[in-house]
């Protein structure tokens, strides 16, 4: 198991938290991003953070792993290999979160979504609504970071890596684009 300092170390290191003036997939802005895909390009991080996420799940019965592209992608397969169990993942099809290339989840099948930032948790919430229209069952949701600070709340058991208190702000609130010095960027994969 990692400890908070061994995984703010990593995420140090590879260059993950980002300072500036960012406009989140929830559309709200924040002064800080944490760009994952910068940890999750070295395999030696990825399976330490992988691994401690699964160790967290590994008594649940979990039979499948789900993660929302793009983030969730090599998050959601390097606990599945971890768990030995398949991974599959959903991607956006006109705006909508769906699962396609024939992936399916079994009805009743234990479920375990995984994404790599979780701020507003919608995303996570709509693999969850994928999961339920299968008929399969949920049994935790696990994150890499969780920016929320602990407040958002899936219903089922969550664990995160790293929990982080990064401001953000809606859009018409935010203190930056009222400065006017740095302009918005929008970093993630919803472009």
């Amino acid at each position: 198991m990692l400890n908070e300092k061994e995984a703010r170390e990593i995420f140090a290191e590879s260059g993950a938290l980002m300072q500036g003036h960012f406009i989140l997939t929830s559309g709200r802005h924040s002064d800080q991003y944490m760009q994952c895909a910068q940890v999750l390009q070295y395999p030696e991080h990825t399976e330490k953070l992988a691994r401690h996420l699964a160790d967290k799940f590994r008594d649940d019965g979990v039979e499948l792993v789900i993660g929302p592209a793009m983030g969730g992608i090599i998050v959601a397969y390097e606990v599945a290999r971890q768990l030995g169990v398949p991974c599959v993942y959903t991607e956006r099809l006109e705006g909508e979160m769906a699962l396609r290339r024939g992936f399916i989840i079994d009805a009743c099948q234990k479920v375990l979504v995984v994404e790599d930032v979780v701020t507003t948790g919608g995303s996570v919430r709509e693999v969850m609504h994928i999961v339920n229209t299968f008929g399969g069952k949920v049994v935790g949701v696990g994150v890499l970071v969780d920016r929320s600070n602990g407040t958002v709340d899936f219903g089922v058991k969550q664990e995160a890596v790293l929990t982080m208190d990064i401001q953000s702000w809606e859009a018409s609130q935010c203190p930056l684009c009222r400065e006017g010095k740095l302009r918005p960027v929008k970093p993630g994969s919803r472009v």
